[in-house]
């Protein structure tokens, strides 16, 4: 199988150059030049297997170029005990007899990047050595929170390798910025940048698309690439869980096999809720995609009128991983809907960057309206989710899951459809305690890490482990710059 730019198809590559270039030269996000489908029978055969072996059946469909050998190594690593507090690493549980909630914050850093995170490492090394670079890689990342620990975390110390992190300086929680400020390992680097999440993310990609920097990297042996969900290795592992889900509602008898599902989505830059539109895409039985925004609500308009314009007030809220609003996974949906036009999915990201704002044919918008549906919450409407989950289910929400439940209420109630659905579930609630805790009724001073104990009191839950010290670490990093020093940055860190 071959992989495609999004924005010229006569671009073709492996997926191992896809994986280590992580963005194409012409600024376009790679993608499957065809999308493999579910064999007949493959469904109950998933339903038979573990989380690990169900990844190595899913992924081996779009990895020809790596053996089933390597993939069963690298997700027996990635998805062992040591780093996942639960044993079905992506546990399914129920939330009331129309929902259940795919929990997919139990690795090392409590969010659902380490899905992806954990196993990106193993593909990038190996595909280093398959596409015989003799450099090694320097990983860049923009991130709205989670992202960052969890892509510092996967690459500490791994050998060839280099990461860099920018996060917003203002733009993350207080339990994210101290995970990554206090990040440990040589190979390792953190920047706050002076602006939010979409200035760190169009700072990165400027430096992708800087041919002099790309020299310049090569004459001090280094290839740049990324682990946000540009990158189509980080994006993969995510479609593995939406497949075992659905296999754990039948092994439950919650759904009979082929029976259709929705699964609700808290999506900032859409990477997540992309691959669930891959899973149906292969013949999950998904119906709708539903995609919940809080108020940096670009996606929910863009759904509902195909008009996507980033032209309107930046927000920071409760639920900070999702203030986006350049959604960069979109391109890849943009380019399947509109049937793999590249040159019109090249004009529309001309328009975005020249002007902030495109609309979309009418072929195309009502090709995503066939697929997604959408809505958005407040703050104010996400706590009280929070605690009215809490209260009358006995669940602890954090605020972006929070959000998807809150769509997924109103969106049942205009619409009276009672299709069973699965809220992803994206991050801790502890790595949010300061709102979380606002939303129990127990409001309390503080920045968060230092609050953890006191949410462990109130709602009667255990800390994850991974957090439970984070009070008492102290930060390495605390460079902040505007976003035009950010190359000057990542060339310091490649002398």
């Amino acid at each position: 199988m071959r992989y495609v730019s999004t924005r010229d198809k006569n671009v073709r590559v492996t997926a191992a150059e896809a994986i280590a270039k992580g963005l194409a030269g012409d600024g376009g996000l790679f993608v499957p030049e065809t999308i493999p489908a579910l064999p007949e029978g493959a469904i109950p055969a998933l339903c038979a297997m573990d989380y690990h072996r169900r990844a190595v059946y899913v992924m081996k469909l779009f990895l020809e170029d790596y053996s089933e050998a390597e993939l069963t190594d690298f997700a027996a690593r990635a998805y062992s005990a040591a780093h996942f507090d639960a044993p079905a690493v992506a546990p399914t549980v129920p939330l009331d007899g129309d929902t259940h909630v795919l929990e997919l914050w139990h690795g090392p850093t409590c969010a659902f990047k380490d899905m992806a995170l954990q196993i990106l490492p193993y593909f990038l090394t190996a595909a280093i050595e398959k596409t015989g670079d003799s450099r090694s890689v320097c990983i860049l990342v923009a991130t709205s929170g989670d992202t960052g620990k969890a892509a510092l975390e996967g690459f500490r110390d791994v050998a060839r390798t280099k990461i860099m992190v920018f996060y917003p300086e203002n733009g993350v929680s207080a339990v994210q910025k101290l995970q990554m400020t206090s990040q440990e390992g040589e190979n390792v680097g953190v920047c706050a940048v002076k602006g939010n999440f979409d200035d760190a993310q169009s700072g990165v990609k400027a430096i992708f698309s800087d041919a002099a920097f790309a020299r310049l990297a090569d004459e001090r042996g280094w290839i740049l690439s990324s682990a946000n969900s540009i990158n189509w290795g980080r994006l993969l592992p995510q479609i593995v869980y939406y497949i075992s889900a659905y296999c754990d509602l039948v092994n439950d008898g919650t759904v009979a096999c082929g029976e259709p599902i929705d699964f609700c989505v808290p999506t900032g830059n859409f990477g997540d809720i992309l691959a669930g539109y891959y899973a149906k895409r292969m013949g999950l039985p998904v119906r709708t995609l539903l995609c919940a925004s809080n108020r940096n609500d670009v996606l929910t308009d863009f759904i509902r009128t195909g008009v996507y314009d980033r032209n309107r007030p930046f927000y920071t809220t409760v639920s900070p991983s999702m203030d986006i609003l350049i959604s960069s996974n979109l391109e890849r949906l943009l380019y399947h809907v509109s049937g793999a036009d590249d040159a019109q999915t090249a004009g529309y990201m001309k328009q975005l960057s020249e002007s902030g704002r495109y609309t979309v044919s009418d072929a195309v918008r009502k090709g995503v309206q066939s697929l997604f549906a959408a809505g958005s919450c407040t703050d104010e409407e996400t706590k009280k989710v929070i605690g009215r989950v809490f209260r009358e289910k006995g669940m602890l929400l954090d605020t972006h899951t929070a959000v998807a439940c809150g769509v997924l209420e109103k969106y049942r109630r205009e619409t009276g459809d009672g299709t069973h659905c699965v809220l992803v579930s994206t991050a801790s609630p502890y790595k949010f305690c300061p709102a979380v805790l606002e939303a129990l009724g127990h409001p309390q001073a503080g920045e968060g890490p230092e609050l953890i104990g006191r949410l462990a009191e109130v709602s009667g839950t255990a800390s994850p482990r991974p957090l439970r010290d984070l009070a008492s670490r102290k930060p390495r990093f605390t460079q902040s710059v505007e976003k035009d020093a950010m190359p000057a940055v990542v060339e310091a860190f490649l002398k």
